[in-house]
C-alpha cells in the first residue's frame, strides 16, 4: 500500500504538522507562502495538518487558503467535537472507546475535499497514521483520500480506529508529528515545515493528573522532531515558519479540541500569516519554487 521514492523532489516540499484546533495558524502560514510565490512540489501532513496538506495538494494556491478559511471558520460549528456531555457519555458508554462519532467530520472532509482519491490530487501527497497492528506508522500513498485522511486524524479516546484493508489506524502525531525526515528520505532538497506553535515554547512539569499524558506525550513527539532536524543531510535547507502565536497558547492538552478552542481562528491564521510574512521576507529571493 506504501511507496517510497528515493528521486530528488523538483520543488519545495510543505510539512504540516498536528495540533488540533490550533492547526489553524498552518492556514496562515500557507497564505503567507502562497503571497511569497512559493508553491508546493509534494506535500506531507500528519492529523490535523493531513486536513490541511489535502486541500493544498488538491488545489496549490492561494484558492485553497480560501477553502480552508471555510473550513476552519465552520469546524467548531460543524459537530466534530461537540456535543452535550450526555451525548459525549452516551458515545463513550456506547463505543467503549471514544467520545465521538467520526460522521461530522467525515462529512467536512467530503464537503472540502475536492478529489476522492490521493491519486487525483494536483501534487502529490502523503499522510501518516499509527497502525495499531503493526505498532508503527503507516503512509497513505494511494486510495481514497478521506480515508485516509480520517485516519490520520482518528485521535485515541475521542474518535474511533479507522479501518482500512482489515488493519486499524489512529492519530499519526503518536509515531511521527512533524514528519520532517520522510520528507528528507522521499529526495526533498528544500522544507517549509507549518507547525502549529507548540517547538516554539519550553515545556514545564506537569501540574494536574490530566497533565501528566500530553506532557509524556509532546516530550515524544518534539525529539522525534528534534532528531530528524538533527540528522539533515547538508544539501537539505529546512524553514520552519514561526506562528506568531501568543505565549502558553501552544501548550500541550487536549483542551486544544474543544468546541470553544476553534472560536480564535481568525486570530490565529492573521498571527501566522504576519509572523511567517516577516520571516519569509528575511529569505533569498531566488528560491526554488517561487513563482
Amino acid at each position: 500500500m506504501e511507496e517510497h521514492k528515493t528521486r530528488e523532489v523538483a520543488g519545495p516540499a510543505f510539512v504540516l504538522g498536528g495540533g488540533g484546533a490550533l492547526g489553524a495558524y498552518e492556514v496562515g502560514m500557507l497564505k503567507a507562502l502562497f503571497a511569497a510565490g512559493i508553491q508546493p512540489a509534494m506535500v506531507l501532513g500528519t492529523s490535523v495538518g493531513a486536513i490541511n496538506g489535502a486541500a493544498v495538494a488538491a488545489e496549490p494556491s492561494a484558492a485553497s487558503v480560501g477553502r480552508l478559511i471555510d473550513l476552519w471558520t465552520g469546524l467548531g460549528r460543524a459537530g466534530v467535537f461537540t456535543g452535550s456531555l450526555m451525548h459525549r457519555v452516551s458515545t463513550a458508554v456506547r463505543s467503549r472507546t471514544h467520545l465521538y462519532a467520526p460522521a461530522p467530520l467525515l462529512d467536512l472532509l467530503h464537503t472540502h475535499l475536492p478529489v476522492g482519491r490521493i491519486e487525483e490530487l494536483a501534487v502529490p501527497f502523503q499522510c501518516v497514521a499509527a497502525s495499531i497492528e503493526q505498532a508503527a506508522e503507516h503512509w497513505f500513498t494511494r486510495g481514497p483520500l478521506d480515508e485516509a485522511v480520517l485516519a490520520s486524524c482518528a485521535v485515541p479516546g475521542l474518535l474511533p480506529p479507522v479501518a482500512v484493508a482489515g488493519e486499524h489506524f489512529v492519530d499519526g502525531g503518536l509515531v511521527n508529528s512533524i514528519p520532517v525526515g520522510r520528507a528528507v528520505a522521499l529526495g526533498a532538497r528544500e522544507i517549509y515545515v507549518l507547525q502549529v506553535g507548540r517547538i516554539e515554547q519550553p515545556l514545564t512539569p506537569p501540574r494536574l493528573p490530566w497533565q501528566v499524558a500530553a506532557v509524556a506525550f509532546e516530550i515524544a513527539r518534539r525529539h522525534r522532531f528534534a532528531r530528524d532536524m538533527a540528522d539533515l543531510p547538508g544539501h537539505v535547507t529546512v524553514h520552519v515558519l514561526p506562528s506568531g502565536a501568543a505565549p502558553g497558547e501552544a501548550a500541550a492538552g487536549l483542551g486544544q479540541l474543544r468546541h470553544n478552542a476553534f472560536g480564535r481562528t481568525a486570530q490565529r491564521i492573521e498571527r501566522a500569516y504576519a509572523a511567517s510574512s516577516r520571516y519569509l521576507e528575511t529569505l533569498p529571493a531566488v528560491t526554488g519554487g517561487r513563482s
